[in-house]
């Protein structure tokens, strides 16, 4: 088994010191960059739990928060933030070109993978950064607007059958996108893959697209 680097991160930005986590195998090709959605951070089980099958896959990961602790409180009072797509995507923006400049990150291609609003983050930083795959989880796509156009990076969206609004909203989304894209529709999963099972086919369906386009 190809040994796996683990360090923690602290990612500056022109508006916020970022706490971060990085995960990075031996010979990965690339990093995945989590975008974590609605009132969620680095520590959303879900989303640890596909970056450890990311990492077990071969690919890198940085687990990240979009909000300063400051910040994630007053969106705990009000829930003023997690629908602010303009800050999360800059956030994510900032991050990855955080990532460009660390000299051991230089040869590495770089992924997103969004959940919730966290999606249409990653969609809205992809028009600005090199980004070569997306993947989106029960995310909302459409709250990326008129950027879904502009989008150049092979995007995945995953969402479950019993959860049919979003459903609609990604397909709305998808016919937006001039990129390569596909929808992966999860048989009886509903917003949060917390049925038996459903977040493995999250994973593999991830994995499997980063180890084709990273």
């Amino acid at each position: 088994m190809n040994a796996i680097e683990q360090r923690d991160v602290g990612i500056v930005t022109p508006d916020a010191a970022l706490a971060g986590e990085l995960w990075l195998p031996d010979g990965a090709p690339g990093v995945v960059l989590f975008a974590h959605g609605s009132g969620s951070s680095r520590l959303s089980p879900r989303n640890r739990y596909v970056a450890g099958e990311l990492v077990a896959g071969g690919v890198g990961t940085l687990l990240f928060d979009l909000l300063t602790a400051s910040e994630e409180r007053r969106d705990r009072r009000d829930a003023s933030l997690r629908f602010d797509i303009g800050l999360l995507a800059r956030r994510l923006v900032d991050a990855t070109r955080w990532l460009g400049q660390q000299p051991w990150a230089r040869a590495l291609t770089v992924g997103y993978f969004g959940a919730s609003t966290g999606a249409a983050a990653a969609l809205v930083a992809a028009v600005e950064c090199e980004v070569n795959g997306i993947v989106s989880r029960g995310g909302r796509p459409d709250l990326a607007g008129a950027a879904l156009p502009g989008v150049r990076a092979p995007t995945l969206l995953i969402v479950g059958s019993h959860d049919p609004v979003v459903l609609d909203l990604n397909r709305q989304a998808q016919a937006r996108l001039r990129c390569e894209s596909r929808l992966e529709i999860v048989p009886g999963a509903t917003h949060l893959f917390e049925e038996s099972g459903t977040l493995e086919q999250v994973a593999a369906l991830a994995t499997g697209w980063f180890k084709r386009w990273l």
